[in-house]
């Protein structure tokens, strides 16, 4: 049975400091607190570190408790953390008004400590669940990273964050070499054994946070590399393949020292917001990885098991990917034919 985090995330709005160090007292039982004392600072709080709950007042000037709900939900990032009001109001049209904005409960003033506990330990347990069906719908069930949907929401995510801060965005294309191969001298389950055990090593340099390792499809992963430049995508591309190195999985069907390798593609995106783009005029995300997908096949086509690496330049970022920049020299390694892509 799931068991619901230790330590929840609880963001309390409002702009009457003596409320929220009564409501800081009622809730400090439930989890770590953070305070903010008008909606403009609240969000800021949220995009730096997502709460888990937001109980906020409905009516503080400036942006109001609606307004900043109506903010939340608007936010592709903040829009599943639940809010719940707390009012002295209790008329229905005040109570539909925050429902309809994207509150999930109310809680009235005076305050009963007994009942804003419970109902907000009760939104607490929902968000859990909803985070734990959300993080299966978003998981590849084989090999347990992340699946092609959630590759594709961290991707666009990812892109717009750094055309919006001017920073660098990585990403490798991995590929198992001779795969197929693989799958017909040992079988398909053994082939699924290989999957999840190159999955686990890729993950397994992904320390980071920020860092996404998913399954692109069949025997491909990508790993998303945010707040990452040339010379940390390239790290990282040598990091991937001594791994899977390190697994020593014996693969006699191919060509390459009878085990298991890998060939990777790294790419880097910067200097995107300098170049004139803007999140409403920024091209494509889909741009970085066919740029990734063009070095992974320079990496495959001189003898696989290394890595190849194509910058995508500011200014070609802005183009067709057909005026991709040529790629720098690949890494040494191996040289072999270039069957079975």
């Amino acid at each position: 049975m799931l068991q619901p985090p230790t330590v929840n995330s609880i963001l309390i709005v409002d702009d009457d400091p003596a409320v929220v160090q009564v409501l800081g007292t009622i809730l400090a039982p439930l989890g770590e607190l953070r305070f903010a004392l008008s909606g403009q600072a609240a969000l800021t709080l949220a995009r730096q570190s997502m709460p888990d709950l937001v109980v906020l007042d409905a009516e503080m000037p400036g942006m109001s408790g609606f307004e900043l709900c109506q903010q939340f939900k608007g936010d592709r990032e903040l829009a599943h953390i639940p809010l719940v009001f707390v009012t002295s109001h209790s008329d229905t049209a005040t109570e539909v008004a925050g429902l309809s904005a994207g509150a999930v409960d109310f809680i009235s003033k005076p305050l009963n400590p007994p009942l804003v506990v419970a109902r907000v330990r009760i939104q607490l347990r929902l968000k859990y669940l909803t985070d734990g069906l959300r993080r299966a719908a978003l998981t590849d069930a084989l090999t347990g990273v992340g699946n092609r949907r959630r590759f594709d929401e961290q991707i666009d995510k990812e892109w717009m964050r750094a055309v919006r801060l001017s920073e660098s965005l990585s990403l490798l294309m991995i590929d198992i070499d001779h795969f197929k191969r693989y799958n017909d001298r040992y079988g398909h389950l053994a082939g699924d054994g290989c999957l999840r055990k190159v999955a686990q090593a890729i993950a397994s340099v992904a320390r980071r946070p920020a860092d996404e390792v998913s399954r692109f499809g069949g025997e491909e992963f990508v790993m998303l590399l945010p707040h990452t430049d040339e010379r940390g995508a390239r790290h990282m591309a040598d990091q991937v393949i001594h791994a899977v190195s390190e697994l020593q999985l014996r693969h006699d069907a191919s060509p390459l020292q009878g085990m298991v390798t890998i060939s990777v593609g790294a790419t880097t995106a910067e200097g995107l917001h300098f170049a004139g783009a803007t999140e409403l005029t920024a091209p494509p995300a889909n741009q970085i990885v066919a740029a990734g997908d063009r070095a992974l096949y320079e990496a495959k086509r001189a003898g696989r098991a290394r890595s190849a690496f194509l910058p995508l330049l500011p200014e070609r970022a802005l183009h067709a990917v057909q005026t991709l920049p040529r790629l720098s020299a690949v890494t040494t390694g191996p040289s072999t034919g270039f069957s079975d892509v």
